[in-house]
């Protein structure tokens, strides 16, 4: 619950420092004291909008600031563990701080630790319910209504179940979704894939072959000039007789000639001997060279064609030769992916099926679950509304089944309250439908049934009471007190039939003092004894001219 609020610079109020009791808390004075701006200050420290206008003229920055004691397990502490802020759970302290500029900049502070603006909304939305006539983020809000049905429910279990299902549903429509992307990403390349598949698979490319076939060319190539060269060398040393020829028949005309030359002329025959065996070696080796170099002029066309086919398709698809291969294999895989992945969504859209299936058996469970819980709620609300002087009036839950792109994790319909003021009137939205001072009243029958299941810890109601009075007022003032029962309450009012409810009383009130050459308005607070607080009833019974009577009559309310 709230149990101090501090207040610097903000408006008109100077310093301010409150403490809060739990139970009913009473506030009062006269219209035009400073109790909206009590609430607006509050509301700076819940994470609501600030405005530069909100600092006290003068002053370079207003601040404000709530200290909260909460029991161990709020929901709140779960907010913050998973924003690493839960420090203060061990002692159940929660202090929000509010920081404005006199230009209108603000900082936001959990436990004196900076937090965004955002954060502190969220915060305080688990800490305090503020309800009147402008509640826009409370029950006259629709998008809560389906959060308070389930909380009069019970229905965490089956929320819980729900939520699941459509995690999982989610979850496969994802899949799904990406399958369908590969799957048509691919079936777009699927004609090139396939034409390109082909060609690759007619090459055949092997690694390291461009490197073989361009050696092979080159050396046929080269081949092809040598081969002219020795052939013409060749030709020299075997035409006419060739050499080996002449040496052989000097080497006869030197054995025939007379023996004169005897032994001198052994070594000529020697060498020359010699020399014819290493002109037949030479001329072997030629020939030899010469078969080698004798390529077929279709083999040279062939390797030329091959190593032009290579590159083309290298070129074609923007690699080098020796990545032909791997990019065959990758086609070739793409396409298999193609079969796997008709084979992979089919079964995926069966997944996904079957978990929409068991989303669809959970929303309806919880729907059924809710329309039945809808009934009491709509019986024990509408059973509120006659001692609150809404007899004429009738309260609904409208449950409107909703198109399955508007299903969500929380179910696939829309929950609102609706009354009708009237009868024979149409149902329509509370904010519509009903005035200012009835919507206090049905929002306060609403807490009164709904307060024990998933409220605030600290309710705020902001003039609940306008526009009734005398067992109208009694009746509000017994059922705020009833609320304050399970919870903190905290009442801004006019009547003294609800102020005369109250357990504590704090009296708000305005005056003037000097400042400077001039003088300026200032709000000041004063928690009120029993004495006290029977004077302001008898005030708020008598007007400005307190009588005997009115004393008395103040103090037969507070008896009540």
């Amino acid at each position: 619950m709230l149990k101090t609020l501090s207040i610097r610079d903000i408006v008109v109020i100077e310093r301010l420092d409150l403490s809060f009791e739990d139970g009913l808390c009473v506030l009062t004075g006269e219209t035009g004291a400073g109790k909206s701006i009590l609430l607006d200050s509050l509301g700076l420290a819940l994470g609501a909008r600030a405005e530069r206008g909100l600092v006290r003229p003068g002053a370079e920055r207003g601040q404000v600031t709530a200290l909260f004691e909460l029991a161990a397990t709020h929901a709140v502490w779960g907010l913050l563990r998973d924003q690493g802020l839960d420090e203060g759970a061990g002692d159940g302290i929660l202090i929000l701080r509010r920081m404005i500029e006199a230009d209108g900049r603000t900082r936001a502070f959990l436990n004196d630790a900076p937090i965004g603006v955002g954060l502190m909304r969220e915060i305080g939305d688990q800490l305090v319910e503020i309800h009147g006539q402008h509640d826009d983020r409370g029950l006259l809000n629709a998008g809560g209504h389906r959060r308070l049905l389930d909380a009069f429910i019970g229905a965490d279990d089956a929320l819980a179940a729900l939520r699941r299902a459509h995690g999982d549903w989610d979850a496969a429509r994802g899949l799904v979704s990406a399958e369908q992307q590969l799957l048509q990403a691919i079936r777009a390349d699927e004609d090139y894939l396939r034409h390109s598949l082909a060609e690759l698979d007619k090459l055949d490319p092997v690694i390291g072959e461009e490197e073989v076939l361009s050696a092979r060319r080159t050396l046929m190539m080269q081949g092809e000039k040598l081969r002219g060269g020795l052939g013409e060398v060749l030709n020299d040393l075997v035409s006419d007789g060739g050499a080996d020829g002449l040496l052989r028949g000097a080497m006869r005309r030197l054995e025939r000639m007379p023996g004169t030359g005897g032994e001198a002329l052994d070594g000529v025959l020697t060498a020359l001997e010699r020399a014819s065996i290493e002109a037949g070696e030479a001329i072997a080796q030629l020939e030899e060279m010469l078969a080698r170099f004798a390529f077929d002029p279709r083999e040279q066309d062939a390797t030329e064609e091959r190593l032009f086919a290579l590159r083309g398709a290298a070129r074609k698809h923007h690699c080098a030769v020796d990545d032909l291969q791997d990019l065959r294999d990758q086609y070739a895989a793409r396409l298999s992916a193609l079969d796997h992945s008709e084979n992979r969504l089919r079964d995926l859209v069966a997944a996904e099926a079957k978990s929409r299936q068991n989303f669809e058996k959970a929303a309806l469970a919880l729907r059924q679950k809710r329309e039945k819980t809808a009934l009491s709620l709509d019986r024990v609300v509408n059973a509120e509304l006659a001692p609150l002087k809404l007899d004429k009036a009738k309260f609904r839950t409208r449950i409107e089944l909703l198109p399955e792109e508007h299903w969500t994790a929380d179910g696939g319909e829309r929950i609102e309250f609706e009354v009708a003021t009237n009868p024979g009137a149409p149902f329509g939205p509370l904010m519509k439908i009903a005035s200012g001072g009835e919507q206090s009243r049905f929002i306060l029958a609403l807490k009164v049934v709904l307060a024990a299941r998933g409220s605030a810890p600290t309710l705020i109601f902001d003039e609940v009471d306008r526009g009734v009075g005398g067992a109208v007022a009694d009746a509000v003032g017994e059922r705020l007190a009833q609320l304050a029962g399970s919870l903190q309450v905290l009442v801004v009012t006019h009547s003294p039939q609800v102020a005369a409810a109250g357990s504590h009383h704090w009296h708000i009130s305005k005056r003037t003092r000097k400042a400077g050459r001039g003088e300026e308005m200032i709000t000041e607070v004063q928690a009120l004894d029993p004495s006290a607080r029977q004077e302001e009833i008898a005030r708020m019974l008598a007007g400005a001219r307190i009588t005997d009577e009115a004393r008395a009559a103040a103090a037969q309310l507070m008896q009540r």
